[in-house]
């Protein structure tokens, strides 16, 4: 038995094609097409669309149809969106400017969580630290265990910084690091480098050293920003198609 199409999963056909230009901006669709393409009813169709709009993907225009928008219109830090684009031909691109917003954010961050947190916290990331480190050391850089301990510890840093805009980023520091790894740019054994980091920015919260939290938090981003800028450099075209680099 056939299972049903969900809106969720026309929603996500069409946003990727959206995100990958495949449907460019300008272009046209009528939910009646819709319809037949996906062999669903009008209902799903237009909640898919209901989500574009609030991304501003896409506008609904009366006796036209669903006009595609140009990328400048896009919720780009929706994490569905940054997923989207993280799968397509600009998958390059966004690592590069997802990599600069993560320099930008999560150094602050965790100077932030050394001024404020407590000492449950520093703890907590150090405990953190520590797997990544086993895990890392084990060779399993890539697998779901590390992602899981790597996304806590981003994620901790963010609320420890007790700042709700910084909060309302970590889905997307999730997409990033969730991406790397889905995307198998996240190596097997991490660099030696950034396990130290990782452990280096728990010591520093638990002392309250907002010099060194934030000090050691932008160099476990800079180990991402070396890979890619060494990847760019290795190939001509700037894709990443080299093996990843020994990083986190």
């Amino acid at each position: 038995m056939t299972a049903p199409v969900l809106h969720s999963d026309v929603l996500d056909r069409l946003g990727q094609e959206i995100a990958h230009a495949r449907l460019p901006a300008g272009s046209v669709v009528t939910l009646a097409s819709l319809e037949e393409r996906f062999g669903v009813s009008r209902t799903v169709v237009r909640e898919a669309v209901r989500v574009l709009e609030s991304l501003g993907m896409v506008e609904s225009r009366r006796r036209v149809g669903v006009r595609v928008r140009p990328p400048a219109g896009w919720t780009v830090l929706d994490p569905r969106v940054v997923r989207w684009r993280l799968c397509g031909p600009e998958r390059d691109l966004q690592l590069h400017r997802l990599t600069e917003l993560r320099l930008a954010l999560e150094p602050t961050a965790a100077r932030l969580a050394a001024r404020k947190a407590g000492p449950a916290v520093g703890e907590r990331l150090a405990e953190l630290a520590a797997r990544i480190r086993e895990l890392g050391e084990a060779g399993q850089g890539d697998q779901p265990e590390y992602l899981a301990a790597d996304i806590a510890f981003h994620g901790l840093l963010l609320e420890a910084s007790e700042n709700d805009l910084f909060l309302a980023m970590q889905d997307v520091i999730t997409e990033v690091l969730a991406g790397r790894t889905h995307l198998h740019l996240t190596p097997a054994e991490p660099a030696p480098a950034s396990l130290d980091h990782h452990e280096a920015v728990a010591r520093a919260v638990s002392a309250r050293d907002e010099e060194a939290a934030e000090r050691h938090a932008r160099a476990v981003v800079m180990e991402v920003w070396h890979e890619l800028r060494d990847a760019d450099l290795a190939t001509p075209a700037g894709r990443l198609t080299a093996p990843p680099s020994r990083t986190s």
